[in-house]
């Protein structure tokens, strides 16, 4: 990380400051260092080591150009996040969550349809035949659409990992992201239950300089993230453009090469027809020399054939481009020896249960069902027939 943060800038920014001791969840307790005045402390180390890891998996997902939705419904957190979030070019949900977001993001996306129809009435005329009582409405609606969906109208499918702030409040959204294997990060206070987030971020989440401080890391990854897959693509589209301009120079010398192709064969032609008219002594003594290539032949000594060298190992493949899989339930296939999508297609869904469930109880509820279908999508390489699979399916659940 460019900027990485320390244990001083959080302590500056109270992020160490917990609930009162009765409202405590006990599943929080690794994560409290101690009680003050009947009010939890927490663990600032612990915060930092959460954060860079947290950091990374962001880092990862941004840099694989799948979207992270940031949802902070809370009013000390909406201006904030919405603010460093626009700066990142993510979606983010600032108003009330919309009931079935992810789980019915079909209706969701002809909502968006919908506001996008009412700018193209707009644009082309249409808009200005409506009655005045019509108009109202229209725009009535445009901007309650605006309003709730404004921020996600980019998002064509489900995104590829949720940041919440607050999951006491945000439980809806928490609990539709686990319905759909969607890897949740969260900041998680002393009175929040963190079993139910994938990556979790000790952290006062009331206070809006605490939320303003763990935002700009966080968005400061994704930027990283973001940065990274541009240099690939730049670098990539630079590539193919010198392979062009290889193609094109072999395409223009090809000609010149084959007519001197064919000129040396008519020369090779015309000089074997004059020794097949002109008899030479070599030939003459062809028999001689005929009888003495068996000797010849048992003397030459035996040369061993040389094995092939092996095939070298497949590398491993990012799959977390299979909706379902985030990056910790791809470390775990990895360490399975499941690292490619043909490996992936390969398992049976009872093969992939039980290695979700040997890696813990919070990876055995995970639905597999469709890894492999996906997999094998990817692996011959139907990038455009998965990403449609993806957006009609509903998190990868058929």
């Amino acid at each position: 990380m460019a900027n990485k943060i320390e244990v001083k800038d959080l302590l500056e920014a109270g992020v160490h400051f917990g609930h009162l001791t009765r409202k405590w969840n006990p599943n929080m307790a690794p994560y409290i260092y101690m009680e003050r005045n009947g009010i939890h402390v927490i663990n600032l180390y612990k915060t930092v080591a959460k954060l860079d890891e947290a950091n990374e998996a962001l880092k990862k997902i941004a840099a694989s150009g799948r979207k992270i939705l940031f949802v902070a419904t809370k009013k000390q957190a909406k201006d904030i996040v919405a603010d460093k979030v626009a700066n990142v070019n993510m979606p983010y949900i600032t108003e009330r969550w919309p009931g079935g977001m992810l789980t019915n993001f079909v209706t969701i996306r002809k909502a968006v349809k919908k506001m996008a129809s009412i700018d193209r009435m707009k644009k082309d005329g249409t808009f200005n035949t409506l009655s005045k009582k019509e108009r109202l409405q229209v725009d009535r609606l445009r901007a309650k659409l605006e309003k709730n969906l404004g921020s996600i109208s980019e998002m064509t499918r489900l995104p590829g990992a949720l940041f919440v702030v607050d999951t006491m409040r945000e439980h809806i959204a928490v609990r539709e992201a686990q319905k759909l294997n969607i890897p949740i990060f969260a900041m998680v206070d002393t009175n929040s239950d963190p079993r139910a987030v994938d990556f979790v971020i000790p952290s006062n989440d009331d206070a809006s300089k605490s939320i303003e401080v763990i935002m700009s890391q966080v968005t400061g990854a994704v930027a990283e993230g973001l940065a990274e897959r541009k240099s690939e693509n730049q670098s990539a589209k630079e590539g193919g453009e010198e392979t062009k301009a290889k193609e094109a120079k072999t395409a223009t010398e090809a000609p010149v090469a084959k007519e001197e192709k064919v000129k040396e064969e008519k020369a090779k032609e015309e000089t074997k027809a004059v020794k097949e008219e002109a008899p030479t002594a070599e030939a003459t003594e062809a028999p001689a020399a005929k009888a003495k290539a068996p000797a010849a032949k048992d003397k030459e000594p035996k040369t061993e054939t040389k094995k092939a060298p092996a095939a070298k190992k497949a590398a491993a493949d990012d799959l977390t481009k299979i909706e379902g899989i985030g990056p910790k339930i791809a470390e775990i296939f990895q360490a399975a020896k499941i690292a490619t999508f043909a490996e992936l297609s390969g398992k049976s869904e009872e093969d992939l249960k039980a290695v979700l469930t040997e890696a813990g109880p919070r990876y055995a509820s995970k639905n597999p069902a469709s890894w492999p279908k996906q997999a094998k999508m990817a692996a011959d390489g139907k990038w455009d027939e998965l990403k449609e699979w993806q957006d009609k399916v509903k998190g990868g659940v058929e």
